[in-house]
């Protein structure tokens, strides 16, 4: 696999250029990690798996601090499923409360991981490279009900394609502890996902911030309407990849990803979080990625790190005219129908004064 990448990456680079995007999608876990490791900082290039939707559920998170008051700092947070997805969104937290000062060993901290063997524990043997920093001193357990009662998170999220593993009594015991627990069910198809978005607003009382991966309709419950919200990576891929090739950008670090999450938040209205949608509209995708990919280009000019000189003088209007219009103008002359009434008895063709004046 290592080797067909690097044959495959370098192909391709040195046939297209620098200036050009690879994503890597759907590697397995196993594999994903490692090979972002060894790519990332050699090609221009990242893993929508893991970077695009840790970047996509932060932005979620950001979003549900504008109800709760509280930062990522000040939050537990729980993962069913212990992937490349999870692991890939704590890491981007943990960047991000790094960033507003907490170390990252307090950060991570806060995040308990729990895979197909229970709560990854320091106790565990072989843990993967990629767990140590989230490995717990306390005694491991399979019972997620019994991680919640310990550890009282504010945040449960799940990646672990097991159906209904949000039973009744966890999402309950989430409410209870929290005014507005946050639940993201993110396995996708619906069939997998940890609960619905129906089970997650009936068994809160109408209090959860949920998000899924799969969609779900709208929920009416207690005589309200609910619009849950997909926690989709095409409100974060098409921005990324938009600022990294205009702007020439020739590595992708995890910075961009936040960058585009805290994008995305900005753009969830105090209307959307009134109905439970902590994301935008996906038809105002286009706009968000123009947003984020100029958010890019301050950030890289600023940086030193982008390689498109010289600087355009205006960035939003340098970037919205390179986007593809996807709408084509017809190419056949418009015609007109002229009215039956008016074709049958004549047209009155209006006489102008002038002509009834006298030359002489």
């Amino acid at each position: 696999m290592e080797i067909y990448c690097w044959r495959s990456s370098n192909g391709i680079f040195c046939r297209f250029g620098q200036n050009t995007l690879v994503q890597f999608e759907d590697f397995a876990s196993r594999n994903a990690h490692r090979l972002l490791q060894k790519f990332k900082n050699r090609y221009t290039t990242f893993n929508d798996d893991i970077q695009g939707t840790a970047s996509v559920v932060v932005a979620g998170l950001l979003a549900c601090n504008k109800v709760t008051g509280k930062s990522l700092s000040e939050q537990k947070y729980v993962f069913f499923g212990a992937g490349g997805a999870s692991t890939g969104i704590a890491e981007l937290c943990v960047r991000e409360m790094e960033m507003n000062g907490m170390s990252v060993e307090k950060a991570c901290d806060r995040f308990y991981l729990m895979d197909i063997d229970g709560l990854i524990t320091k106790s565990r043997p072989n843990i993967n490279p990629q767990h140590v920093k989230f490995a717990k001193n306390i005694p491991p357990t399979k019972s997620l009900i019994e991680v919640i009662r310990k550890v009282q998170p504010q945040v449960l999220i799940g990646a672990s394609t097991v159906h209904g593993a949000f039973t009744e009594e966890v999402l309950r015991a989430m409410a209870e502890y929290n005014p507005h627990p946050i639940v993201f069910a993110l396995s996708n198809p619906t069939d997998k996902s940890e609960c619905t978005a129906s089970e997650a607003y009936q068994f809160t009382n109408g209090t959860v911030l949920f998000a899924s991966g799969s969609p779900f309709p709208d929920v009416y419950f207690n005589g309200n309407v609910y619009k849950p919200g997909q926690g989709n990576n095409a409100y974060i891929f098409p921005g990324i990849a938009l600022g990294t090739i205009l702007f020439q950008i020739r590595h992708i670090n995890n910075d961009l990803f936040l960058l585009a999450a805290k994008t995305v938040a900005s753009c969830v209205t105090e209307e959307s979080l009134q109905i439970g949608r902590i994301y935008p509209c996906l038809n105002d995708i286009r706009e968000i990625s123009i947003k984020i990919a100029i958010e890019i280009a301050n950030y890289c000019y600023k940086k030193g790190i982008a390689n498109l000189y010289p600087q355009p003088e205006d960035l939003d209007q340098y970037v919205r005219t390179q986007v593809y219009h996807t709408e084509y103008e017809t190419l056949v002359n418009r015609t007109y129908d002229w009215p039956a009434q008016d074709m049958r008895h004549g047209f009155p063709v209006p006489v102008d004064p002038c002509d009834d004046v006298d030359d002489n």
